[in-house]
């Protein structure tokens, strides 16, 4: 298939996002394109990481960019931190959601230290970036090292070897913590290289003692079934060529764990085990997203269930037709020959950057015809989800000129982390 898909065109609309759902007064960034929806600190640490590649691509003003940033950096700094059940914040992390106008903790949501992660390592970006002998870069540059100062990750483990998933102060500690390789890879490094409340090297320890390491569709790697897992921790760092203990014992690396996962995910659908619409050797993504249900009906002479917001994963499922072109888009640096392609059917066959403000919507459905009227023939998401919109932006980067994994290189938390990691080799 010839590939004229267009990552840059895509890298600016999908910029948009960040443009225009942010609050410019606080830098909050919403969550999705609803109604009275709230702020996701998650997707307002992509904004912050995003800022400095807008600024090397001309999709904002440089000046304009140090306004945002600094903005988002003085709020996070002097927001309430506290037990408090309506602060922002508690011990240096923050609440999954907050208000996009008050900035306080919406819905009784937990204190994530996950999304912490993500806001503190946008903020991280911020400090490398923006270098200037400026008043206002040297601010950024001093709150984004005090925030990430501040956290107190040893508190997050709640007296474990592994940190918590959160907590809420109805309730303390939730019971579930960051087990089973995932995203959390980019947390333990951020608490590890903390030079006031760090891990210790035994927590990453014990959090790779629960790895799974399995063969599928030709490839052996390090599982994790949602396509998104292989991909966030690398938003940031490069982690070609270097490697912790147990990627010493494969003979690999994360990088290309990353590449053999995205590889298992196109043969999955090649191989469309339940015999979905669409699937096949350019169509294919399956990660955490939205779909159309719950619910259940006939497609075709098959009965079929639908899921709505789910960690769907390969191979062992949930598999309910839903594909997310965003997560396609995020393997670019693993394997382009593979995604350039998906891409190109993504925009061109299926039309999914139609109709959209911001490039693609959050995920598609060609086994489900979605509602009478639509203007693709299946069900499309009505909405965009920041927590999708940045990786775009930042991988497709990261792809083209690898901005992020050179300022993050250079970042002394996060080297410290991976050594305390027991990562060695290339760059380290």
């Amino acid at each position: 298939m010839k590939t004229d898909a267009d990552p840059e065109k895509l890298q600016r609309e999908t910029f948009g996002y960040f443009l225009h759902e942010t609050n410019p007064a606080n830098g909050l960034v919403i969550d999705k394109t609803a109604a009275d929806w709230p702020a996701s600190i998650a997707a307002t640490g992509l904004a912050l990481a995003c800022y400095p590649v807008s600024v090397e691509r001309g999709f904002m003003p440089r000046a304009a960019a140090v306004e945002r940033t600094l903005n988002t950096l003085r709020f996070f700094w002097n927001s309430p931190q506290g037990p408090e059940p309506d602060a922002t914040g508690y011990k240096g992390f923050y609440y999954h959601f907050l208000d996009m106008q008050s900035g306080r903790r919406a819905w009784q949501c937990e204190l994530s230290t996950v999304d912490s992660a993500f806001l503190l390592a946008g903020a991280l970006t911020a400090g490398m970036y923006f270098s200037a002998a400026t008043p206002d870069e040297h601010e950024i540059r001093t709150l984004a090292d005090a925030l990430y100062r501040r956290a107190d990750w040893p508190w997050a483990q709640n007296q474990g070897a592994t940190v918590t998933h959160g907590w809420k102060p109805e309730s303390g500690f939730l019971d579930y913590r960051w087990e089973g390789y995932d995203e959390a890879l980019l947390l333990y490094i951020l608490g590890l290289g903390s030079p006031t409340h760090p891990l210790s090297g035994q927590s990453y320890t014990a959090w790779a003692a629960t790895y799974r390491w399995e063969h599928a569709y030709g490839q052996d790697y390090l599982y994790a079934g949602p396509l998104f897992t292989h991909q966030l921790s690398h938003v940031w760092i490069d982690f070609r060529c270097i490697q912790d203990a147990f990627m010493r014992d494969k003979g690999i690396d994360y990088f290309e764990n990353s590449r053999r996962a995205t590889y298992v995910q196109q043969q999955y659908a090649v191989d469309n085990p339940f015999k979905f619409e669409g699937y096949g050797r350019h169509c294919w993504g399956i990660t955490a997203s939205e779909g159309p249900g719950p619910g259940a009906g006939e497609m075709k002479g098959i009965e079929r269930q639908f899921f709505d917001y789910v960690g769907r994963g390969v191979p062992y499922g949930p598999d309910d037709g839903t594909l997310a072109p965003w997560a396609v888009v995020a393997s670019l640096p693993f394997a382009p020959e593979i995604v350039l392609p998906a891409l190109q059917y993504c925009i061109h066959q299926a039309k999914l950057t139609q109709f959209n403000a911001y490039g693609f919507k959050a995920s598609f459905n060609p086994s489900h015809p979605g509602n009478p009227g639509n203007p693709y023939g299946w069900w499309v998401s009505p909405w965009h989800y920041g927590l999708n919109q940045g990786p775009i932006v930042l991988m497709i980067e990261n792809y083209r000129s690898g901005l992020l994994w050179q300022l993050t290189r250079n970042c002394p938390y996060i080297a410290g982390g991976l050594r305390c990691a027991g990562f060695t080799g290339a760059w380290l």
